[in-house]
């Protein structure tokens, strides 16, 4: 009896068993036919919202009705995107075009103030576009090449320009090198060429000088073994080196202010910089007029040094250009004074590299001022005291 019972519960447990396993099964089987959940229209694919946070191109997605879901603050703030809609046609007109047939596009477009390829100003950008998904959604990345393009541009400037100036006086001294040869048996002529080949030669290598000068400061690099400079040494040795100058037109050049200033930098470079600007003064004022130097403290942390002259001054549309490479006022002047158009450029750079920046006040007919302004080596407060504590103590009283 015990037997019939012990087998009957077995069989109802199996057959309990058996139907729970089937059941499983069903549901596994449901499970697996079920279609994964759709992207629903307005919203993102999973994980596409992260992988965009992290892109460094601007990044746009369109839904199938062209309204945007997603633009980066980069976006916005280059005029691509306004609102909840893409403002630029032709990027509009891509993503289209890549929904309907859902190819990648690639180009280059311009983007103006409201208006794209329209107009000098704007920016360029390279632009991919593809479809994202199955529902109509569009990706627009677009990566910003206008500072690519104004280096490039300022590049082949430079090498146009380096190319130009150097064929200048290399023609002029293979042509009167010939004239002197013709010449041979006229002791005059050949003195005034000799005397040209000389002016010659002074302007080929001037214009070497600079352009190695300012290859070595135009870089990133910082520069190396910079040392406490006294600014009174630095304005007495350029004004010694312009003496010669300013005497042929006698313009007397002076220099005054607050002695015992001091910076930190390169001291060559520093005088290179302030000749610069003094035989710039010289070369653009009249004869018999004064070019003067000054110093004086901004505040405790910067002193600026000016030089004045009673030139013939600067047109305002040419003041934000004066300091770019091979930039002139007046083309014609500045090749009879043996300019290489470089030396306001160095003065930029070299003012940029010592932690300072460097103006200009004009008007024509009255004459410039240029001012360097540069940080202190101490700050006035520092500086007054390390000088007390190095002091020496007073004596004790009798």
């Amino acid at each position: 009896m015990e037997v019939e019972i012990i087998a009957g519960l077995a069989g109802l447990a199996g057959l309990a068993i058996g139907l729970a396993t089937g059941l499983a099964v069903r549901v596994s089987e449901r499970a697996q036919r079920a279609p994964a959940p759709a992207v629903t229209q307005g919203a993102l694919p999973p994980g596409v919202a992260s992988v965009l946070s992290v892109l460094r191109s601007s990044a746009v997605v369109l839904d199938g009705e062209d309204v945007v879901l997603r633009a980066s603050s980069a976006a916005r703030a280059f005029g691509i995107v306004s609102g909840d809609r893409l403002v630029v046609d032709e990027l509009l007109a891509m993503a289209r075009l890549s929904r309907r047939d859902g190819e990648i596009r690639e180009a280059e477009i311009q983007v103006g103030p409201g208006r794209p390829r329209r107009g000098a100003e704007g920016r360029w950008f390279a632009v991919r576009v593809a479809p994202l998904g199955s529902h109509g959604l569009v990706l627009v990345l677009a990566e910003d090449l206008t500072e690519m393009r104004r280096v490039e541009a300022i590049r082949r400037d430079f090498v146009a320009n380096v190319s130009h100036e150097l064929k200048t006086p290399v023609g002029a001294l293979s042509l009167l090198a010939e004239t002197v040869e013709g010449a041979a048996d006229d002791p005059e002529a050949v003195r005034r060429f000799a005397g040209r080949m000389q002016y010659e030669s002074v302007r080929l290598t001037n214009l070497v000088q600079d352009l190695m000068t300012l290859s070595r400061i135009q870089g990133d690099e910082p520069l190396p073994e910079l040392r406490p400079v006294a600014l009174d040494a630095i304005i007495d040795e350029a004004i010694d080196r312009t003496q010669i100058k300013a005497a042929a037109k006698n313009i007397e050049v002076t220099g005054c202010g607050g002695p015992g200033e001091r910076v930190r930098g390169d001291e060559e470079l520093l005088i290179t910089a302030l000749r610069n600007l003094i035989d710039n003064a010289v070369a653009y004022s009249p004869e018999n007029t004064r070019v003067v130097v000054t110093t004086r403290r901004c505040d405790d942390t910067r002193v600026e040094i000016n030089v004045t002259d009673q030139g013939i001054g600067i047109p305002g549309g040419d003041l934000e250009r004066i300091f770019e490479r091979f930039y002139r006022v007046d083309p014609a002047r500045s090749r009879q004074t043996g300019g290489t158009g470089l030396g306001l450029a160095i003065v930029k750079h070299v003012t940029t590299k010592h932690g300072g920046d460097v103006t200009v006040w004009s008007k024509e007919g009255s004459g410039s001022t240029f001012t360097l302004r540069l940080p202190l080596l101490e700050p006035a407060g520092r500086s007054a005291q390390a000088d007390a504590s190095t002091a020496s103590p007073a004596p004790p009283p009798s």
